[in-house]
């Protein structure tokens, strides 16, 4: 069933209407604890990147 442009934009204005919006606090809380999150996701990497590093170097001194 093919549906006319305006009668689309209709349709998204009414879909629109229903959706409910997050306040500011909650975008803000969920922001921030994103943020956390990718933070010690980082750290996390970033020390098994060490981890591993000085294990390869190790391994590779050892063998020669």
């Amino acid at each position: 069933m093919k549906v006319s442009p305006i009668q689309f934009l209709r349709q998204v204005r009414q879909e629109v209407k229903k959706v409910t919006w997050p306040t500011r606090k909650e975008v803000m809380q969920v922001t921030t604890v994103v943020l956390i999150i990718v933070a010690l996701a980082a750290a996390f990497f970033f020390f098994v990147d060490v981890v591993l590093a000085w294990a390869v170097k190790l391994i590779l001194r050892v063998g020669v």
